[in-house]
Order: structure tokens, then sequence, then C-alpha cells
């Protein structure tokens, strides 16, 4: 049997380029190498009766318009907004954070009077920030090279987007996106703990320190969520991040797409330049007349496809591109509801996301660890309870800990990763955690720990990157992943990408599998129920 579209990986991005294939009426079939369903957004049972949204935790980025098309709610989608957030102190003390503006500005006005009346002035400014690079996340990105009236059209609607901007914005917009978040920060505030806490976003999932310049745009990239049309706001999948790839699935078959689990691919079929399909590890071939790479761009090209197929230039740039790991992640079951003194009775910041590094200083110190080859010896970690909102992911009393970790790079000092180097790294953050919640050990019924090594063994992440390359500002928009290649095509005929190695870039968005969608269905001259007229001509 051949298939209209072959997709490879049944991660969200992949579940949602299919998707939008199948609605358009084109023959589709995604393989996925796993036995389960997601990539790096999945629901697992690893302890009895325990549900582990066991490496993606939070849902932050993902497209409303995506949604509304796909009719995801329709097939058992819910979001729960949380509930703000805390960073403990060293001291005893700690800084709440509030699903309402007003209350954090009364919140920063317990540690600095000043830094209340910034907060105004520092919303402000990320809110303009974030309405000038939201339409582009659904938008393919020019190709300044090339003189293709399409191209030209998109470049003159860049220019009229910033030429919208305030002189003033303008310098202050392409300045924030290569300066570091410390210096970002320290424009607006003084109090360490809150420039501690507002850092945390320009961290999680890079390569880059808070004192890095470029930390800024990153930052932003994971303001630009929203849920129940709050931007900024996260939330979380209700029955875990499972939830959303389920969603995914259950919309893809009600169009009559396929999914095959347990079917790795070995390499991507070319003939005549040209892809047709792609041969499995079992020795098995699956035909199609398009190929659509949910991997990222390394694996694509360095692993599955031969190089002789390829131009050398674009062998040197994908080699070039940069995708090294960050992060680690530690999923806990918990006997009951851990407690943090520091917190008044009753606060509802538990109920959000928790964290023990209360300086942008710390974060810079755990990074110096990482480039020396080492795991954070003071770890950033950004722990949640989902449970606290969500009781269907553990049985009555228990809960789930979520504790995303920064810094924990790919290799240590040079060597791969042992079992005794992943076992001192969950005694790490486990002591962390215990450091600022009595009892916490005894309340341990089970840790499930991933190190880079894991992400990429399990779930093919390149180096553990949960980004799939890094959101530095040489490798965004029509840079990512390649000059000359950010429209979601390849150097072969009918061999796409979909992947978080393409533009917006990573994070739980299912941006660059729609927008692969959209210029799939462009070249075909179909249309595929898409909510912004722009993808569909």
């Amino acid at each position: 049997m051949s298939f209209d579209a072959v997709i490879v990986g049944a991660g969200h991005n992949g579940l949602v380029t299919a998707c939008y294939l199948a609605r358009s009426g084109m023959k589709v079939c995604v393989v996925e190498k796993n036995d389960w369903i997601g990539g790096a957004a999945v629901s697992r049972e690893l302890y009895p009766g325990f549900t582990y949204s066991n490496r993606s935790y939070v849902r932050s980025l993902f497209r409303p318009e995506i949604m509304r098309d796909l009719e995801l709610a329709r097939h058992g989608l819910q979001i729960l907004p949380y509930e703000g957030g805390a960073v403990f102190q060293q001291d005893g003390g700690y800084l709440g954070m509030f699903r309402d503006h007003d209350a954090n500005r009364r919140e920063f006005a317990r540690h600095s009077r000043r830094d209340a009346e910034a907060y105004d002035l520092y919303a402000r400014d990320i809110l303009r920030f974030c309405r000038f690079i939201r339409p582009m996340l659904m938008r393919t990105p020019p190709d300044p090279s090339s003189f293709r009236p399409r191209n030209l059209s998109e470049l003159l609607w860049l220019g009229k987007q910033m030429g919208a901007l305030s002189e003033g914005l303008r310098a202050r917009m392409v300045q924030f996106w290569t300066m570091s978040i410390a210096d970002f920060l320290d424009e607006y505030f003084e109090s360490p703990v809150i420039k501690g806490y507002l850092a945390v976003s320009a961290i999680i999932g890079t390569a880059l320190g808070p004192m890095s310049p470029g930390s800024a745009y990153v930052l932003l990239h994971h303001y630009m969520g929203d849920v129940d049309g709050n931007v900024g706001a996260w939330g979380f999948a209700r029955g875990g991040m499972g939830a959303i790839t389920k969603a995914l699935t259950a919309s893809l078959r009600a169009s009559g797409g396929e999914v095959r689990v347990g079917q790795g691919v070995e390499r991507i079929l070319v003939r005549s330049g040209r892809a047709v399909g792609v041969a499995l590890a079992n020795g098995d071939e699956v035909h199609g007349a398009r190929v659509i790479s949910n991997m990222d761009v390394k694996r694509t090209f360095l692993r599955h496809v031969e190089e002789a197929e390829l131009p050398e230039e674009f062998v040197k740039r994908v080699k070039a591109f940069k995708i090294r790991g960050s992060s680690g992640k530690l999923n806990i079951a918990l006997d009951s509801a851990p407690v943090f003194p520091a917190l008044p009775d009753g606060a509802p910041n538990i109920k959000g996301d928790l964290h023990f590094t209360d300086s942008v200083e710390r974060m810079e110190r755990g990074y110096d660890d990482w480039k020396a080859g080492q795991f954070s010896r003071d770890p950033f970690q950004d722990v949640m309870i989902p449970t606290m909102i969500d009781p269907t992911m553990t049985p009555p009393g228990k809960h789930f800990m979520s504790c995303f970790v920064q810094y924990a790079p790919p290799k240590i000092a040079g060597r791969e990763w042992t079992d005794a180097d992943r076992d001192a790294f969950r005694d790490t953050c486990l002591d962390q955690i215990a450091a600022y919640s009595p009892g916490f050990r005894d309340r341990v019924l089970h840790v499930e720990v991933r190190t880079p090594r894991e992400l990429e063994a399990e779930v093919g992440l390149t180096e553990g990157n949960i980004f799939q390359g890094e959101l530095t500002f040489d490798q965004l928009l029509f840079n990512r992943p390649v000059p000359g290649y950010a429209q979601y095509r390849s150097p072969i005929k009918g061999l796409w990408m979909c992947g978080s190695s393409t533009h917006p870039g990573g994070g739980v968005m299912g941006a660059p599998g729609r927008n692969a969608a959209a210029e799939v269905l462009r070249e075909a001259g179909r249309k595929g129920g898409m909510s912004d007229a722009y993808a569909v001509l």
C-alpha cells in the first residue's frame, strides 16, 4: 500500500501535520519507533496507579488555533490553568506568584516597592514584544535570498510589522533579542529573588546561562502561549501531557489516518532524487508520495538519509546546527503531599511551579557546572505537583511530582553518562527539595530519572535537547534549521520537515507541524481546514 504522506515520528508535531493532511483527504500513515504514541508528550503508568507526564510536563505554548481546527476538546482534551507558583529563599522566606497581575504586584512590594512599580512597565514591554512575535508563529518564514513573489510579499509583510512600531520600540526590541535576561531584568528590578523568578523562562531547555547574550529571547518564547485567551498563562493537560497526543491521535483516526507503533525507521528511501517512503528497522518498507520527518534536523539528515543524496553545503550546515542538551528530569510518586513550611497554610502557590534557586547568580553558577561537563551541584528545578489540580493521575491522597532540571550536560566530562552518574544526579535533586520540605524523602515511593542519555535513547532527542535545536537568534525564523531550507522543505524532493528544528521552534506548540502541513497542502493544491486563511492559498 502506498500513502500520500508518510510521517516519521508520532510526537505532537508529527501528529498535527498528519491531522491536517488527513482532513484534506490525503491518505496518511504515521510510523513510530516506540510502542506508544506521543514522543515527548506522553502519559505513562510507570508506578502502579500513578500516571506520569514523564517528559514534557506543562501545556504553555500549544496553539489554540490548532485545538479548534482539529477539534481536540471534542476528542477529550481539557486544559486546567494552574495557580501561580513560588520561589523558596535560602533565608526561609519566599516569593509568591499568582495568576492575577495585581496580586503579583502586591507580592513584589513585600520585597521591593520599587520593583512593584517597575512590574507594570516590565509586563507592558513583554506584552508588546509578544504581540509583535505571535503572528509570526503560524506563518512560514520568507527566504530572503529568493526573489519569488511569495517571499518578497512576506518580507514586505515583515517590514510593515516592524514599520508599525515606534522608533524607540523597534530599537528596544532588537536590543532585547540579543541581550541576556540578566541584563534585561537589571533594567527593571533590584530584588534578587524577583529577578531569579523572572529569569526562569529564559534558561529552561537551553544551553545558555542567564548572563549569556540571547537568553532574553528564550524567555519571550515561553511567554507566547496562552490558556483560555490569557497570554503567557500555563496549565496542565487533564490526565497528563499524553492527553494532548491522545486527542491528536483520535482526531487523526477520525479523519481516516493511521498510526503504526513499534515501527522504527532505518532510513528514508530516495530514488532519482526524490523521497518515496521509508525502510523500517524490521526490513519492511512503507511507501508514500512524500515523507515528512518529525525527527530533529541532525537525526533526519545525518542518520537516516544517505549523505550522497544531499548537497555538501547543506550537510555542513546541518552538522553545525546547535543542538546541545542541557536538561534532565525527575518524576516522583509521593505517598502524601509535601509540606513547604515557608508557604502560609492554604496558599495556592503550591498548585503552580516551585523553585529553589532564588537569584540569577545561583543559576549562573549552575550553568558554570554544565560548561565544565558536570551536572549542576546546586541545580535549578522547575517543580510541579499537577495532582494538586488534577486528581485523576494518582490514587486518592497520593501525588505525582514533576521536576525539570537545569543543567545536565549531554556527556559527563566528555564521556557517556553512567548509571552511577544518573543516581548521583537524582540524589542531588532530591536533597535540594528536602532542604525546603522536611520529611520529603520519607514520602517518596518511586523516582524515574531522565538524563540527556535517556531523552536521546527513548525519545530520539539528539543530545537530549528538548527544543530540537537551540533558540538562539542565529537559529530563528529563516535561519531555522538551515538558511534556504526554513520553509519545511529539504534538498530532496518530497522530503519535508515538521519537527521543532523548524520555525518557530520547540515546546509543545504544534506550530511547526501545522505550518509544515500548510506548505504540503499549498504545493498539492489542497485545503486542510485551517483557521488562518493565510495558510491555505
